[in-house]
């Protein structure tokens, strides 16, 4: 069956366990998924395709999650980033907003469903 008119996410995440969590409910909720294990991985996979949002990682190897948001700033790079992480601290919520992540959640704290519920509506799906 094609992908074509399903939503397209890019989870970023270097935990393998917790990015194919992600890929195996985003797909079974609707949505194609891509996944990345760094930053240098995702900004690669943002040149050669098309997102619709990235669940993003902050703290992953070789390229942060803060360094894929500055990145993608610099480059103007217009797509819908949800942070998954498990820092919690209000400063990195907030350094986050202001390199244009649209939503912020703890990966300890929020369900599978709810993820995907906040996708819907960031998507208007």
């Amino acid at each position: 069956m094609p992908d074509g008119n399903k939503p397209k996410i890019l989870i970023a995440d270097d935990t393998v366990a917790i990015a194919d969590v992600f890929k195996m409910k985003l797909e079974t909720s609707g949505f194609s998924a891509a996944v990345a294990k760094d930053g240098n991985e995702v900004l690669k996979a943002l040149e050669t395709e098309t997102f619709d949002l990235i669940l993003l990682d902050l703290m992953m190897p070789n390229l942060d999650g803060f360094g894929v948001l500055e990145a993608m700033q610099q480059k103007g790079i217009k797509i819908p980033v949800i942070v998954t992480s498990n820092l919690g601290q209000p400063e990195d919520v907030e350094r986050v907003k202001k390199l244009g992540a649209v939503d912020y959640f703890l990966k300890a704290d929020v369900p599978l469903s709810e993820m995907v519920e906040r996708i819907k509506k960031i998507l208007k799906v």
